[in-house]
């Protein structure tokens, strides 16, 4: 492997970056290497990413020569940006702008940009069917990535432009799961109606990256969506009752109601699953799990997932 073309992945101790380099270095005949982008090369992900065989190096977003650094030599990139560290499209969009610069500085053969739409496209600010928050956005978090997109286009930079889905793994890790009730009922609430919710299992999202630099120069200039399944709420909470053994029942409630929860970020993702909602067909039309599936032929539907990961899902109050 360590002949192979260098992949920099970019959030390699994270859920999508971590997804890509368990794939590579599970596939050590596939002809790529891995070489492990982090803040902290001394975290114990970072070390145990060592251990298995990666070349782990030190990169900070916010700082373009330290990305030139980790990007010389390389064949392709995987790009993530996280934008719940800091809650600032403004600075995602500076992250993005770096990261393309970077790439087009060394002459990177294939980026992989994990992006969102700009559903400002669809949603003008002056359209009252959501709120615009901080003032130039509707889906901050979606629409600083979508407005990115053209960066990477305008300096050149051979791209492939992912379009993620939801995590299943949110249930987990951003209490998205069941919550208990006062009379001890579990119930998963979201502001779907009765919508298709495009989900995925966030390490699934790194092995279909994987899938894309496989096939070369294909995807180069192209959008590809992924999903591991297209359920509506009820269907969620069916798969979820089957797993944990006892009865889950699916809340709708309004957008406007799970933006006035409280929590940080509750308005981005009001309007995020409004957009979902309402344009339901546009939305799962450009996230097709055939399409993921040829990629990663192991891609978990949403009961697979919930069979390995059921036992971490918080079910509080």
């Amino acid at each position: 492997m360590s002949n192979g073309k260098i992949i920099a992945v970019f959030g390699a101790t994270g859920a999508q970056g971590g997804g890509l380099a368990r794939a590579i270095l599970d596939d050590p005949d596939g002809g790529f290497a891995v070489r492990a982008v982090t803040r902290d090369v001394d975290s114990d992900k970072a070390k145990a990413l060592a251990e298995t065989g990666a070349e782990v190096v030190a990169a900070d977003v916010d700082d373009e020569a330290s990305l030139r650094r980790a990007l010389d030599g390389a064949y392709g990139a995987y790009f993530v940006t996280f934008f719940w560290e800091h809650f600032s499209p403004d600075r995602e969009k500076k992250e993005a702008l770096n990261l393309a610069t970077a790439a087009k500085a060394v002459g990177l053969r294939h980026a992989i940009w994990s992006t969102l739409e700009d559903t400002r496209l669809r949603v003008p600010l002056e359209d009252e069917r959501m709120p615009t928050l901080m003032e130039r956005y509707k889906v901050p978090h979606f629409d600083a990535k979508g407005e990115s997109n053209r960066i990477f286009t305008e300096l050149g930079v051979p791209t492939t432009f992912l379009l993620t889905s939801f995590y299943w793994d949110n249930l987990i890790h951003f209490g998205m799961g069941p919550r208990r009730e006062s009379d001890g009922r579990l119930v998963f609430t979201l502001p779907m109606d009765d919508k298709k919710l495009p989900g995925i299992a966030a390490d699934d999202i790194g092995r279909c990256a994987y899938g894309i630099f496989k096939q070369g120069e294909k995807y180069i200039g192209r959008t590809v969506g992924i999903a591991g399944e297209h359920l509506t709420g009820e269907q969620m909470a069916a798969a979820l009752a089957d797993a944990l053994g006892e009865e889950v029942s699916y809340r709708a409630i309004p957008p406007e109601v799970y933006r006035g929860l409280g929590f940080p970020g509750a308005e981005d993702l009001g309007n995020m699953f409004q957009f979902k909602r309402d344009f339901e067909d546009d939305f799962c039309g450009a996230r097709d799990p055939a399409i993921a599936r040829a990629l990663n032929p192991a891609l978990k539907s949403f009961r697979k997932w919930l069979e390995i990961n059921k036992d971490r899902i918080p079910r509080g109050g």
